[in-house]
């Protein structure tokens, strides 16, 4: 079967080669037919996994759809080629030529095949290279946010955030959030902005930044429905006890399922968080009363007694 495939694509190449020779009565290369005849060949050796001569009928397909002027169709062979390249484990290769269908695609004007195929390779290079991965979603969400398709955008800033949390580059993870819930905004989709401030807060207080994280909390009020969300009520809770240095509280809260259930390199943080100085739980103080009324020293330690009994209920 495998040899077979090999002669076929072999046939195909001939066939490629007799249309790109010009004589007294064809003055011109049949670029076109070609192009055609390669992407034959290229299918042929890939089924016969012959990879790496699939890849090299592929760029020839590209190279003649180039000449042809046909940019789509051009892009769609270096993907192509790309993906064969993946095949033989020849990530930062395949990478090169999948961003390269990508230029293309935009020079095309078919920038929403771009942003799919960043998404696609940004897929890809997860498991090895996160800094890359992040690179290709950012780029992702440009070419969507130039196409004006803002939740496609905010789809791949949001998957740009999380593998920046996971390489604790805090920094950038929380401007690329302020962009992401900046779009979630303009689309009208609160309760996912809501989602976003808590993601910012757990990030600012991992940077040790209680204002940012503050801020963040106060500037979201302005959401319609964020002053009487779950999300809301947390936040408040979460920074009331970090601000206290209430270890306890803070921990109820990042144990939470509000919490525990977001996406796992957020849970994480939440977690992990920890109260510089904290110390378990802190009890309020209760003002001394004038001695010898009836809030005297008798009835100040019963108030204590209650406290410890009853909580703040």
């Amino acid at each position: 079967m495998a040899a077979q495939k090999i002669n076929e694509a072999h046939e195909h190449i001939a066939k490629a080669e007799k249309c790109l020779k010009t004589s007294m009565t064809k003055w011109k290369p049949d670029f076109d037919s070609a192009a055609t005849e390669y992407s034959k060949a290229a299918v042929a050796f890939k089924h016969a996994k012959q990879f790496d001569q699939a890849k090299e009928a592929y760029l020839k397909e590209a190279e003649y759809h180039t000449e042809n002027k046909a940019l789509f169709h051009a892009a769609k062979a270096y993907e192509q080629a790309g993906m064969m390249l993946k095949d033989m484990k020849r990530m930062p290769e395949a990478i090169q030529l999948i961003e390269k269908a990508c230029v293309m695609y935009v020079e095309n004007g078919t920038a929403g095949t771009a942003g799919i195929a960043l998404d696609r390779a940004g897929k890809l290079m997860e498991p090895m290279d996160l800094e890359k991965a992040v690179d290709l979603y950012q780029k992702a969400a440009y070419v969507f946010e130039t196409e004006d398709r803002l939740t496609q955008a905010a789809e791949m800033l949001g998957k740009a955030s999380r593998l920046l949390v996971r390489l604790r580059k805090l920094d950038d993870a929380a401007a690329s959030l302020q962009k992401e819930k900046t779009m979630y905004k303009d689309l009208e989709n609160y309760p996912t902005c809501f989602k976003k401030t808590t993601a910012q807060v757990l990030i600012h207080l991992h940077r040790g930044d209680f204002v940012a994280a503050d801020k963040c909390v106060r500037e979201s009020y302005s959401f319609p429905g964020y002053n009487n969300s779950e999300d809301c009520v947390a936040m408040e809770t979460l920074l009331q006890g970090y601000d206290e240095q209430d270890e306890d509280q803070v921990h109820r809260v990042c144990n939470s399922p509000l919490l525990k259930y977001m996406d796992n390199d957020y849970a994480k943080l939440a977690i992990s968080l920890r109260v510089p100085g904290g110390g378990g739980s802190k009890k309020k103080k209760t003002p001394a009363a004038p001695q010898g009324g009836a809030g005297g020293p008798a009835a100040a330690a019963a108030d204590d007694d209650d406290y410890e009994e009853g909580g703040l209920c």
